[in-house]
Order: structure tokens, then sequence, then C-alpha cells
């Protein structure tokens, strides 16, 4: 495994403020946030796949509204059918119980549907994924032809070798220099893994964060607000070369 399973630090964090643009509506029939760029296109799409507080939590629907602001249509799945973790989860709270109902076999199938209706029926002709927390396991799941074209992922939980050693496209990372899953030691690992294949990557590693800093941060604290934003122009550099870009390689 090139990252560790899920710890308390998935679930803790601060809240943003800010009001939602887009909008919840069902995907087939999966709950989803659904966020549209000015021009109303879908042509250029995102997959996010969240962490364990969902497609509700305000401060992913922020993010998704950012990446809609530069032009892609966002789709924002519900991968718990409901069952979410609260920000800051109640004490006592065991999260490696509540993610035995959240393996493979009860999450593929959501973001399968999803891809399949974005891919056939809303006009998604490249679709960029993008993986916080748990959601960075199933982008480096699917990040392969007909499934996503591309990715990005910070901090990663629960990402199997064998799932980084199959990817097929670009792949973009954005790490904590603190963080007790996606540890010194994962991150090189996967650093050697992502050299022997034939793709393109990037590994961006950002001081004074810790796990989850990428959506949960405290925007109060300068350097964790840079952190963040850096991120977030990461993976928009990355999508406008590699989703909207007509070089879709380098």
């Amino acid at each position: 495994m090139t990252s560790n399973n899920l710890t308390q630090c998935c679930t803790v964090g601060s809240l943003h403020e800010g009001k939602a643009k887009g909008e919840i509506k069902d995907i087939g029939s999966i709950s989803a946030y659904v966020a549209y760029p000015p021009d109303g296109s879908t042509d250029n799409a995102i997959l996010v796949l969240t962490d364990v507080i969902g497609h509700k939590f305000i401060n992913a629907q922020l993010i998704a509204d950012q990446f809609a602001s530069k032009g892609y249509f966002v789709v924002m799945p519900d991968l718990f059918t409901g069952d979410t973790v609260p920000l800051n989860r109640p004490e006592g709270f065991n999260i490696m119980e509540w993610v035995k109902n959240h393996l493979p076999p009860q999450t593929e199938p959501i973001i399968d549907a999803v891809l399949k209706e974005m891919r056939e029926n809303l006009g998604c002709k490249r679709i960029g994924g993008v993986g916080y927390c748990f959601g960075g396991k199933y982008v480096c799941h699917y990040l392969k032809p007909g499934k996503l074209d591309v990715g990005f992922i910070a901090h990663p939980t629960m990402v199997e070798a064998d799932e980084l050693k199959t990817i097929q496209g670009p792949l973009s990372i954005a790490a904590a220099v603190r963080d007790f899953v996606f540890t010194t030691v994962k991150r090189h690992e996967s650093e050697e893994i992502l050299d022997q294949l034939d793709v393109h990557y990037q590994f961006n590693m950002f001081s004074d964060v810790e796990h989850g800093f990428a959506v949960r941060c405290d925007l109060c604290k300068p350097r964790q607000r840079f952190a963040k934003e850096q991120a977030f122009s990461q993976a928009v550099v990355w999508f406008d070369q590699y989703v909207k870009g007509s070089q879709k390689e380098i």
C-alpha cells in the first residue's frame, strides 16, 4: 500500500465560509453536486471524489465551484449513499468500523455509474479526476482509457501499490510534509513506482500543513491558506494541459 488507512486526521479540520453556486441533482440514480462552467459546456469535465465528509460539505462544494469557474463541468457524487462522516466527528467515532461499509465493492459501482452517465449522456469528452483523501484511491484505480483521462490527488489514503502501478494517464500529487497517512516512507514508495511508469507525473510538497489541507485547512493561517490555494492551482494547471490542452502528452 502506498498510503495508509484512514485515521482520525481524515475527519477533522476547519469549516470554510461561502455560498455554493452549484446544485445537488441526480446523475442517473446517484446524488451529486454539479457545477457548470460559465459557457455551460460539458466537453471538459472534472469528477471530484471527496473525502469522507462527502459531497454536501461546503468546503468541497466551494472547490467544485472554483473548478467550474476555470471552465470545467464538475460532478461530485455521493460516494457514501448518505452515510458520511461529520466534520470533527463525535467522540468515540471509529473510522475503521465506518469504512467497512465503504470499500471498493460498495464504492466502485457508484463511480462506474457516474462515469457512464458523464460519458454517454452528459457529453463529456475528456474527464479529469480529483481525489481528496478517500477519493485519491479511486482516482488512481480509474486512471485508464475510457474512465479517467487525467488525475490529481491530494493527501490520498488507502492507495494500493498495484493501483498506482497500473495508472495509464498523467497524475499530479499534492502532499503535506506532516501526514500520518501519506507518510514520508509512503511518498517515497509512490515516487519510486511512478518513476518506473511511462506516464507524466508531478509531485508537490507543502510545508506547514497536515493531512487534509487541500480541503479542510485553517484559512486564517496564511501558510495553510497558501498551501491550499497552490494545491488548487496545481490541479488547474494540470487539467488545463491534459484535459483542455490540444497536447495530451508532453
